[in-house]
């Protein structure tokens, strides 16, 4: 299967002197529905932050989507972003929009002909459940609401790759777990989906892949059917095509 996620010996150390990702080797294929579990200040948001590219790696290779984003131009970063819609556990809505103009937003910003925005952000907001809220601001909306919303704009320009930071932790348990169904929704349709989350009760309850990070390690990962993954901390290197020289 075609990989959507390489990390071949990564680690992050940042200038205080913390080391946030120790060595680390992830691979997770285009298609696959990740739950990525560990403590507060494990490495987990890290394990994020340098697959958006908004860190660099101290040590090793990272390829996300045929892209060696270790050496990414800093020009082709907004195109690698593009790849990727983001769920925050902020919601991070414009107040003064309407829900639709949120969505939209997303498609607008990277220059979608108008026609197509007025016909995809209505099926979006459909799809979450909230074609009804199309007019409605942030502030009238429930927290569930509105991380449906910031769902719809991840969503919205068709990303191959959906990571979802904390999704649920502003959000009741009965929406925490509507919101992963309706990201386990999304990946059925092939989308890749990385969430990030403290709520084992929740895991346990979706049969999905998890990764387990402690202290900057992987200390587990296994698929779904319980198969346990072998986890690699040997020093070869990778050598990865940057399609984006």
């Amino acid at each position: 299967m075609d990989k959507m996620i390489e990390f071949k010996n990564v680690s992050k150390t940042y200038s205080n002197g913390t080391h946030a990702l120790n060595n680390a080797s992830i691979t997770v294929d285009k298609g696959e529905f990740v739950f990525i579990v560990g403590a507060s200040g494990a490495g987990k948001s890290t394990f994020l932050k340098l697959i958006m590219h908004e860190e660099t790696p101290s040590r090793g290779t990272i390829v996300v989507n045929g892209v060696n984003v270790s050496k990414i131009k800093r020009r082709k970063i907004p195109y690698l972003r593009r790849n990727m819609g983001i769920v925050f556990q902020d919601f991070r809505l414009i107040e003064k929009m309407t829900v639709y103009d949120n969505v939209a937003f997303a498609m607008r910003a990277i220059g979608a002909n108008p026609s197509v925005v007025k016909k995809r952000v209505p099926y979006i907001l459909e799809l979450v459940g909230l074609a009804d809220k199309a007019k409605s601001r942030p502030s009238e909306l429930s927290g569930g609401e509105q991380q449906r919303v910031s769902l719809a704009r991840a969503l919205v320009n068709n990303p191959p790759i959906i990571i979802a930071d904390e999704p649920t932790g502003n959000i009741d348990p009965e929406m925490s777990y509507e919101i992963i169904e309706l990201l386990s929704e999304i990946n059925a349709q092939g989308t890749t989906i990385l969430v990030v989350t403290h709520e084992h009760e929740l895991v346990r309850h979706f049969n999905k892949r998890v990764i387990e990070i402690e202290k900057g390690r992987v200390i587990s990962d296994s698929k779904s059917d319980t198969e346990s993954l072998e986890v690699n901390y040997s020093d070869d290197e990778y050598k990865f095509q940057n399609d984006f020289d």
